[in-house]
C-alpha cells in the first residue's frame, strides 16, 4: 500500500496501544470511504428490482426532492473537483500524491451517480423513501466521523513542505469538513419521506406506513398516533386504518391459485404416468384417467408468499451472527477491568461497541418479524379465501365426508395456524447453526469438557423427540374430539327449540360432557408431556454449564475457572438456551402444521362437482334427459333411465309419493347429483327455489335481489304477484328489515315466497320449483300460482318445472311426469294420464280414500272434468286451509323460522336489525376476570405455582453468584475446595430443577381444571337460556365461544401464564443482581422502570382493544361461510359464485385490516423494549468500566451477563403480559353468557310420572307477550279442554296460533293469567317437570346426527322392541329394516340423508313413543305431501284416542272432525264451538274460511 497511498494500511501503535488512537492516514483515504461506496453498488440491482416492481405512479417534485438531488449533486461536483486537483498534482509529480488520490474520487463519483440515479428511479417509480439510500448516508457519515475528527487533530504544516503541498492540505482539509457536512445533509433529508405519486388519490383511512420514511418505518414509529389513541380511548374498528393494497386478497389470490393449480397438473402428470406404465405392464389399454391430480397448498403457498420469507431469512442469518458479538465483547471487558494499565478508552469502546450491537439486532430483528408475520398473514388469508371458493365447488358425496363444523375449522383453526408458526420457521436452520457456532467459541474456551455438555444435549433429544410423538398423537387425537364437539354444538344450536320442546337438553348435554371429558384426559396427558418438555429444556443450559465445567476442573489440574472463562461460557450457553428451547417446541409446530397441511390438501383435493354433469348447448328443447342414472355417492343409484324432453316455455309438473326421488330430479337438472350414464342438457340461465328456503342474514331486499341491480317496477310486480306486499308493510323496517341468520325472523311460508321472489325477479329462462306452495295458505297458494307460476303468471312464457303435491295446479300444466321409485314411470297431459289409470291416478286416488264426494257444485261449474277428477279436485282443494277470510286478508307477518320459532313480533318495532351486533368489551380486562380465572384454578395451586416459581429463581440465582465467588477464588482448584465449589453449584441447580418440575405441573393441572370448569359452566347456561336469546344471537357467535374460546381457555392461557411468572421472577432477579454488582446502576433502574413502564400501559391498552376487534370481526366469516354452506346449491343454481366469493375476500380484508395494527403493535414494542434492554446494557458495562478499581472482574461479569438477557426476557415479559390480557379475553367472552337471564328452573319438586292423568287443559285469563314493551299477542283468553277432546285452533297468519303452543310449553312466560292442566298450574312446574310431560310434533322435523334410535329416544328410556313397534305405528319399519344398520342408521347432519317426509314420520314416532294425555300438533303437516299427511292423520286418531289433542291447523281437512275448534283473531278468541254448530251460522268466521277451502257449496252442510 506504500506506493499507492504512501504509507501503511494499517500501524497498531497508532491505533491500539495509545492514550489517543486513530487510523492510518492510508485507512482514513482507502477502507472509510470503499466500504460505503461498495455497499451501495452492490445492492444496486437488489434495488433496482424493487424499483421496477413498484405499482406507484410519478412523485411530482418537491423541496425535498430538489435538496436532495442538489446536495448528491454537490457531492459529485466536490469529487470531481478532487479528482481534477489529484490528477493534476499526480501528473505534475508532486511529492505526497498518490494513485489513491485519483482512485478514490473516482469511485466517490460514480457512487453518488449512483445514488442519484437511484434517487431518480424512486421519484419516476412512486418510491417515497429509500431503505437503502439512508443506510448508505449513514454508513458514510459513521465513516466520515473518523475522517473529520483526523482531520481536526492533525491539521498542521511543517517546515519542510512545499508550498504546492500546504494548499493541497489546505484543500483536503476543506474537502473532507465539506463533505462530512454535505453527507449529514444528506442523511437528514433522507431521514424524512417524499410526496405521494401523483396517481395516488386519497380514498378512505390509508395507512401511514404508506407515507412514512425508512427511518420512521425502522423504529415503527407511525405506528404511534393509534397506540396515543388506544391509550387515551378504547379503539374501535373506526380507527383502523385501510389494509394496504398489497396485502388486500384479491391481490394475494391470484398468485396462490397460480401456483396451486401448478401444483396440481405436476401430480396429475406424475399420476398418469404412474397409472400409464401400471397400464403397459398389465397389457390392459389406458384409459385417460377423470381423475385430477392431487395438488398440495404447501408448495403453492412457498411459490407465491416465499419472497420477503426468504429475504427474512438473510436478516436471521446476520441476527444470529451478531449475537455471538456480545460474549467475544464481555470476554473483552472483563479482561479490560482485569488489567489495570489498560487505557480506558477501551472500555469505553467495549460498553459502546455492546450498546451498537444490541441497537443493530433491535433494527434487525424488528424487522425480521415483520416480514415474517406478514408473510403469515397473507398465507392466511389466500388460505381462507382458497377454501371458500373450493366449498363453491365441491361435490355433494364429497361434502358428506365433511361437516360445516369440520370446514369452518379449517378456516378458524389451521389456516391459522400458519400465521403463528411462519416467524418461527427460520429456526428450523437457524436454531442447529447458532448452536454449531457457540458450541465452537466453548470449545475455543473450555477444550474437551464442551463434549461432556454435548453428550448431556445429545442425551435430552431423543427424549424430547419422543415428547414430540407422543404430542403429535394427542394434538391429533384432540382435534378429532374437538370437532366432534364443535359439530354437535353446532348441532344443538341450530335444533334448540326442538330440544326445548321435548326437554331433551340433558341428555343432549351429557353428549357433550362426555366428549369434552375425553378431550379434557387427553388435554391433561397433553400437559403432562408438555411439562416435562418445558422442563428438561429449561434445565438444558444448566446442565450443560454443569457437565462442562465439572469436566473442565477435573480433567487438568491446571484448568482453573477464571471469570473470564466462567462468563463467557455462561454468556455462550445463553444463546444456546434460545434455539435449544425453540427447537423442538418448532419442530412441535411445524409437524401440526403438516397435519394442518394435510386436512386443508384432502380438503382442497376433495371432489368437485363435474360441469359435465349438464351441459348447456343450444337446443331447442328446455331441457332434455336422456338415459340419465344419477346419484348422491358412488354406489346408490337414486334416479334410473330418466328420459324426458321439455320444450321452452313449458309448464311441466313433476309428481310422485314421498320420496321418490322429485327434489333429486330438481338437483340432478342443476348438476349438484353424480352423473353415472346418459345426458342432460339446458339450454338457458337457471332459477331455483329449493323445497326448504335458504334465507340469507341481510335485508328483505337484498335477498330478492340475490346482487342484480334494482329494478324498481319488475321487484314492485313480483312483490305483489308473491304476496309479499302486505308483508312488507308490517315489518318494521319494510324491505330493508334485516333478515335474520337461517330466515328466523320469517314464518315458513314467508321464506318459501322471499325464495320465490328471488327467482322470479332474477329473470331466467328456465325455473325449477321445487314444492314452493306447501309452506303457504291455500288462498296464498292460488294467488301465486294464478300471478307467477300458472298459465296467466309473470313467468308465463318461460319453462317451468313445478314439484307439488297440490293436485288442484295439475289441470292447468302443459304437462305432467309422474316419479316413482327414482324412475319416471308416465309423463303426458292431466286429462291423457287419468284416462290412462295408471300410476298417476293411484297417486291421485291415495289422497281421496278418506274423502268424501261433497259439494262441489263451483268447482263443477269451473272445471268440466271426469268424475275422477272431480273427486280428485276436492281433496285437492281442501288441501290447505285458508287462514284468512277472503283474499281481503293481509297475510301478515309471522316470526318463525324453521329452527328456532318465535311468533308474531321478534323484530322490534323501532329498528330493522334484528340480530344483536356483538359487543367487544372494552378498556381493561377487570380484576373480577383474572380473580374467577384463578378461583377456577384454585387458590391453593396458584399459591403454590408462585411460590416453587421464586424458589425456582432463587435457587438459579444462587449458583450464579456461587459461580462468582468460585471464579473468585484462587484456591478454588485445591481438590478440597473444588469437590465443594461443585459440589453446591450442582445442588444449586437440582434444587431448581424439581420446583420448576413442580411448579409447570401445578400450573397445567389447575389451568386444566379451570378450562373444564368454565366449559361444562357455559354449557349448562347455553342449554338454559331462553329462546328468545337464540332468536337474536347468530349460532357463528356462539360456536365461537364454544370451539375458539374454549381452545384458548385448553391451551393458550396455560402457555401465557407459566411463561409469565417465570418471566416476572427473572426480570426482579436481574435488577437485584446488577444492583448489588454496582450500586449506582440503581439510580437508573427508576428512569428505565418508568420508560418501560409507559411502553407497557400504551402497548397493553391497544393491544388489547385491537386483539377484541379481530376476534369480533373474524366471526362474521364464520357465519358467512356456514351460511354459505348451506346455500351452496341455490348459489350454484345463480351462478352467483363470483359474488359470494367477493363478500367472503371482503369479510376477510375487514378482520384482516383489523388484525394487521396488532400484528405491527408487537413491532412497535419490541423495538422500544429492546431500546430499555440496551441502555441497561450500556450502563451496566459503563458504570463497571468507570468504577473497575472497586469492583471485581468476576462481578462484571455476571452483572453484564445479566443484563445481556433484559432485553429477551423483557421483551418477552411485556408480550406475555399482553398475550395473558388478550387471551384472558377469551374467559370473559365465555363468562359472558352467565350473566343472561335464563329460563325458569328444570327441576320443582317431585316428578309425578302420572300427571296428567285426564288431560284437561284450562286457559284463565291467559296473556302472552313476546318481550317486555311489547304489545300482547294473546289477550286474556279463556277456554278449557275436557279430557280426551279433539280440539282445532284455527285463524288468519299471525292470529296467536302459534303462541299458543309457545305458551303451553313455556317456551314464552305469561304475562298475565294461568294455564292450568289436571289442575296444576303449569306456570309453578319445573319445566322439564312440565315438558316432559306433554307430547308435540312440530312444523318443522329436526334430526341430529347420530342413530336413529337416540333421535327417537336420546335418553335411552324404552326397549328396542318399544321403538320398533312406534316406527311401524309411523311407517317407517319397511323403510328402516331397508337400512344396513337398523335402528343404529347414522343419521346426517340436520337429518339430510332422509326426505322431509320421512323426517316428519320420525317426529311422528318420537309423539307415539312418549305418548302422553296431551298431544299439541303445530301444523304438524304443512310441509308434508297429502301421501304422509294422511298416514299422519290415520295413525293419530286411531293411536291418540285416548288423549285429549290440540291441532293448529293449516289444512282446514285436519280438523273438521275435531269436537271443538277455536278460531283466534289477533290474539282474542273470536269463535269456540263444535265445527257443525259453526257451520250453521253462514256469518261465522270459520264458515268463510272452510267456504274459502272449497270444502262447503252453496249447499251449507255440517
Amino acid at each position: 500500500m506504500e506506493d499507492f497511498c504512501g504509507g501503511p494500511l494499517w500501524n497498531e501503535t497508532l491505533t491500539w496501544a495509545t492514550e489517543n488512537p486513530d487510523f492510518t492516514p492510508c485507512f482514513h483515504k482507502t477502507i472509510l470511504l470503499w466500504v460505503p461506496c461498495g455497499f451501495l453498488i452492490v445492492l444496486t440491482p437488489l434495488e433496482l428490482f424493487f424499483i421496477f416492481s413498484s405499482k406507484f405512479g410519478r412523485i411530482p417534485w418537491s423541496i425535498l426532492s430538489v435538496s436532495k438531488t442538489l446536495v448528491t449533486f454537490l457531492l459529485i461536483a466536490l469529487s470531481t473537483t478532487d479528482l481534477a486537483i489529484g490528477t493534476d498534482l499526480w501528473i505534475a509529480e508532486t511529492p505526497d500524491i498518490y494513485p489513491v488520490h485519483i482512485v478514490t474520487p473516482v469511485i466517490l463519483i460514480i457512487t453518488f451517480i449512483d445514488a442519484l440515479i437511484l434517487m431518480l428511479l424512486h421519484k419516476h417509480k412512486g418510491i417515497r423513501s429509500s431503505g437503502l439510500l439512508f443506510l448508505f448516508w449513514l454508513l458514510i457519515f459513521f465513516t466520515g466521523i473518523f475522517r473529520f475528527r483526523s482531520q481536526i487533530m492533525n491539521f498542521e504544516s511543517s517546515e519542510e513542505t512545499s508550498e504546492d503541498q500546504i494548499d493541497f492540505q489546505i484543500y483536503h482539509y476543506a474537502s473532507v469538513i465539506t463533505h462530512f457536512s454535505l453527507c449529514i445533509i444528506a442523511l437528514l433529508l433522507n431521514c424524512f419521506s417524499d410526496k405521494p405519486p401523483v396517481d395516488r388519490v386519497k380514498v378512505g383511512k390509508p395507512s401511514p406506513e404508506l407515507s412514512s420514511s425508512f427511518l420512521r418505518k425502522l423504529f415503527f414509529q407511525w405506528f404511534d398516533p393509534l397506540t396515543w389513541k388506544g391509550y387515551r380511548k378504547p379503539l374501535e374498528v373506526s380507527d383502523m386504518w385501510d389494509l394496504n393494497e398489497d396485502n388486500k386478497t384479491r391481490n394475494l389470490v391470484p398468485d396462490f391459485d397460480k401456483f396451486w393449480h401448478e401444483s396440481v397438473q405436476k401430480n396429475s402428470s406424475k399420476k398418469e404416468l404412474k397409472d400409464t406404465m401400471e397400464a403397459y405392464q398389465n397389457g390392459t389399454a389406458f384409459k385417460r384417467s377423470k381423475e385430477k391430480g392431487k395438488g398440495s397448498v404447501l408448495p403453492a403457498m412457498i411459490k407465491a408468499f416465499g419472497g420477503p420469507f426468504w429475504f427474512a431469512g438473510l436478516l436471521k442469518l446476520v441476527i444470529d451472527l451478531l449475537s455471538f458479538a456480545s460474549p467475544q465483547l464481555l470476554g473483552l471487558l472483563i479482561a479490560f477491568i482485569s488489567d489495570v494499565d489498560a487505557p480506558l478508552w477501551r472500555g469505553l469502546l467495549y460498553a459502546f461497541l455492546m450498546f451498537g450491537v444490541a441497537w443493530l439486532t433491535l433494527f434487525l430483528n424488528g424487522q425480521y418479524y415483520h416480514m415474517t408475520y406478514l408473510v403469515g398473514f397473507r398465507i392466511r388469508s389466500a388460505l381462507i379465501s382458497a377454501i371458500y371458493r373450493k366449498s363453491l365447488r365441491v361435490s355433494s358425496s364429497a361434502k358428506k365426508d365433511s361437516t360445516v363444523g369440520e370446514i369452518v375449522n379449517l378456516m378458524a383453526v389451521d389456516a391459522h395456524m400458519f400465521y403463528e408458526l411462519v416467524p418461527y420457521l427460520h429456526l428450523l436452520w437457524s436454531g442447529p447453526l447458532v448452536m454449531a457456532l457457540a458450541l465452537y467459541f466453548l470449545y475455543s474456551l473450555l477444550g474437551v469438557a464442551i463434549f461432556a455438555g454435548l453428550a448431556v444435549m445429545i442425551l435430552m433429544i431423543p427424549f424430547n423427540g419422543w415428547i414430540a410423538v407422543m404430542l403429535q398423537k394427542l394434538q391429533i387425537a384432540q382435534m378429532a374430539l374437538k370437532d366432534d364437539r364443535v359439530k354437535m354444538m353446532n348441532e344443538i344450536l341450530g335444533g334448540m327449540k326442538v330440544l326445548k320442546l321435548y326437554a331433551w337438553e340433558p341428555s343432549f348435554e351429557d353428549n357433550v360432557k362426555n366428549i369434552r371429558g375425553k378431550e379434557m384426559k387427553v388435554l391433561l396427558k397433553m400437559a403432562y408431556y408438555s411439562a416435562g418438555s418445558f422442563f428438561a429444556w429449561t434445565l438444558a443450559p444448566f446442565l450443560v454449564s454443569l457437565a462442562c465445567f465439572t469436566t473442565f476442573v477435573l480433567i487438568d489440574e491446571e484448568n482453573h475457572l477464571t471469570a473470564t472463562i466462567a462468563f463467557m461460557s455462561l454468556a455462550l450457553l445463553n444463546i444456546l438456551e434460545m434455539p435449544m428451547a425453540m427447537f423442538p417446541i418448532i419442530i412441535t409446530m411445524a409437524t401440526q402444521s403438516l397435519v394442518s397441511i394435510k386436512r386443508i390438501n384432502k380438503f382442497m383435493n376433495s371432489e368437485e362437482l363435474d360441469p359435465d354433469n349438464v351441459t348447456h348447448h343450444h337446443n331447442k328443447n328446455a331441457v332434455i334427459v336422456e338415459n340419465g342414472n344419477f346419484s348422491w355417492d358412488a354406489e346408490n343409484l337414486i334416479l334410473k333411465n330418466i328420459n324426458m324432453k321439455i320444450s321452452k316455455g313449458c309448464l311441466t309438473a313433476i309428481v310422485g309419493p314421498i320420496g321418490c326421488g322429485k327434489s333429486s330430479l330438481m338437483s340432478a337438472l342443476l348438476g349438484e347429483m353424480e352423473k353415472k350414464q346418459g345426458k342432460v342438457n339446458v339450454d338457458g340461465s337457471v332459477a331455483y327455489v329449493p323445497q326448504q328456503a335458504w334465507i340469507q342474514n341481510a335485508t328483505l331486499q337484498d335477498n330478492i335481489l340475490f346482487g342484480l341491480k334494482m329494478n324498481r317496477e319488475l321487484y314492485d310486480k313480483v312483490l305483489h304477484a308473491c304476496a309479499l306486499k302486505s308483508d312488507i308493510e308490517i315489518l318494521p323496517g319494510g324491505d330493508q328489515t334485516e333478515i335474520g341468520e337461517k330466515g328466523i325472523n320469517l314464518s315458513g311460508g314467508q321464506k318459501q315466497r322471499v325464495s320465490l321472489a328471488r327467482a322470479v325477479y332474477s329473470n331466467a329462462d328456465i325455473y325449477l320449483l321445487d314444492d314452493p306452495l306447501s309452506a303457504v295458505d291455500s288462498h296464498v297458494g292460488k294467488h301465486i300460482f294464478d300471478n307467477v307460476v300458472g298459465p296467466k303468471g309473470l313467468l308465463a312464457g318461460k319453462t317451468r318445472l313445478l314439484v307439488t303435491h297440490g293436485i288442484a295446479f295439475l289441470p292447468h300444466m302443459d304437462e305432467i311426469q309422474v316419479i316413482s321409485n327414482g324412475e319416471i314411470t308416465e309423463s303426458g297431459h292431466y286429462k291423457d294420464l287419468l284416462a290412462q289409470k295408471g300410476a298417476f291416478s293411484e297417486f291421485l286416488l291415495q289422497h281421496l280414500r278418506e274423502m268424501e264426494d261433497e259439494s262441489l257444485d263451483e268447482i263443477k261449474e269451473a272445471l268440466d272434468i271426469q268424475p275422477e277428477g272431480r273427486q280428485l279436485l276436492q281433496r285437492a282443494i281442501s288441501v290447505q286451509s285458508a287462514s284468512s277470510k277472503g283474499s281481503k286478508n293481509k297475510n301478515s307477518l309471522r316470526h318463525r323460522s324453521s329452527k328456532q320459532e318465535n311468533q308474531d313480533i321478534v323484530v322490534p318495532k323501532a329498528g330493522t336489525t334484528l340480530i344483536k351486533t356483538e359487543e367487544s368489551a372494552t378498556g381493561k380486562v377487570s380484576w373480577s376476570v383474572y380473580i374467577k380465572y384463578f378461583k377456577e384454578v384454585g387458590v391453593w395451586m396458584t399459591s403454590w405455582a408462585l411460590l416453587m416459581n421464586l424458589i425456582t429463581q432463587a435457587f438459579s440465582t444462587g449458583a450464579n453468584l456461587w459461580l462468582t465467588r468460585w471464579a473468585e477464588d484462587p484456591e478454588a482448584h485445591l481438590p478440597a475446595n473444588r469437590d465443594l465449589y461443585l459440589g453446591v453449584y450442582g445442588a444449586l441447580g437440582g434444587g431448581q430443577a424439581i420446583t420448576l418440575f413442580l411448579s409447570t405441573i401445578i400450573l397445567a393441572i389447575g389451568c386444566l381444571n379451570a378450562a373444564k370448569a368454565l366449559h361444562n359452566k357455559l354449557l349448562s347456561h347455553t342449554m338454559r337460556l331462553p329462546m328468545q336469546f337464540f332468536d337474536t344471537t347468530p349460532l357463528g357467535r356462539i360456536l365461537n365461544r364454544f370451539s375458539k374460546d374454549v381452545d384458548i381457555a385448553d391451551g393458550t392461557i396455560p402457555m401465557s401464564i407459566r411463561s409469565w411468572i417465570l418471566m416476572a421472577f427473572s426480570v426482579v432477579f436481574i435488577f437485584i443482581v446488577i444492583s448489588i454488582t454496582t450500586p449506582i446502576f440503581v439510580s437508573v433502574i427508576l428512569p428505565i422502570f418508568v420508560f418501560y413502564y409507559f411502553i407497557q400501559t400504551f402497548y397493553v391498552a391497544t393491544s388489547r382493544q385491537l386483539e377484541r376487534i379481530g376476534s369480533v370481526t373474524r366471526s362474521p366469516i364464520y357465519s358467512h361461510f356456514s351460511e354459505t354452506l348451506t346455500g351452496q346449491s341455490t348459489i350454484r343454481a345463480y351462478n352467483k359464485q363470483d359474488g359470494f366469493t367477493k363478500e367472503n375476500e371482503n369479510k376477510v380484508d375487514h378482520n384482516q385490516m383489523c388484525s394487521y395494527p396488532s400484528l405491527i403493535a408487537n413491532q412497535w414494542l419490541s423495538v422500544r423494549l429492546e431500546i430499555v434492554g440496551s441502555f441497561v446494557l450500556l450502563f451496566a458495562a459503563l458504570f463497571a468500566v468507570l468504577g473497575r478499581e472497586d469492583i471485581d472482574p468476576a462481578l462484571v461479569g455476571l452483572s453484564v451477563t445479566y443484563a445481556l438477557q433484559t432485553t429477551g426476557i423483557l421483551n418477552f415479559m411485556v408480550s406475555m403480559t399482553a398475550e395473558v390480557e388478550s387471551n384472558i379475553v377469551a374467559i370473559e367472552r365465555m363468562e359472558e353468557y352467565s350473566s343472561e337471564p335464563t329460563e325458569a328452573e328444570w327441576e320443582k319438586g317431585e316428578r309425578d310420572p302420572l300427571w296428567p292423568s285426564k288431560g284437561q287443559v284450562q286457559f284463565e285469563n291467559f296473556q302472552l307477550r313476546y318481550r317486555d314493551g311489547l304489545d300482547l299477542v294473546l289477550k286474556g283468553i279463556s277456554f278449557s279442554v275436557e279430557s280426551c277432546e279433539k280440539i282445532g285452533i284455527v285463524g288468519r297468519t299471525g292470529a296467536g296460533k302459534s303462541s299458543l303452543t309457545l305458551a303451553l310449553f313455556r317456551i314464552i312466560e305469561a304475562a298475565g293469567g294461568k294455564i292450568t292442566i289436571d289442575d296444576k298450574n303449569i306456570g309453578e312446574l319445573g319445566l322439564h317437570n312440565l315438558r316432559s310431560r306433554l307430547t308435540i310434533i312440530p312444523q318443522d322435523p329436526v334430526l341430529f346426527s347420530g342413530s336413529l334410535r337416540m333421535n327417537i329416544d336420546p335418553f335411552n328410556a324404552y326397549s328396542d322392541d318399544d321403538v320398533w313397534k312406534v316406527l311401524e305405528l309411523s311407517h317407517l319399519k319397511h323403510f328402516v329394516k331397508s337400512l344396513q344398520a337398523g335402528l343404529q342408521h347414522e343419521i346426517s347432519e340436520g337429518g339430510e340423508n332422509l326426505s322431509v317426509g320421512q323426517r316428519q314420520l320420525v317426529c311422528l314416532a318420537r309423539a307415539l313413543l312418549r305418548k302422553t294425555k296431551v298431544l299439541i300438533l303445530d301444523e304438524a303437516t304443512a310441509a308434508v305431501d297429502l301421501e304422509t299427511d294422511d298416514l299422519i292423520q290415520k295413525t293419530i286418531r286411531t293411536e291418540f284416542a285416548d288423549c285429549t289433542i290440540l291441532t293448529i291447523a293449516h289444512r282446514l281437512n285436519t280438523i273438521m272432525d275435531s269436537d271443538k275448534v277455536i278460531v283466534l283473531d289477533r290474539g282474542e278468541i273470536a269463535e269456540f264451538d263444535t265445527p257443525s254448530n259453526l257451520l250453521q251460522n253462514p256469518d261465522s268466521i270459520f264458515y268463510g274460511m272452510v267456504k274459502d277451502a272449497g270444502l262447503v257449496g252453496n249447499k251449507s252442510s255440517g
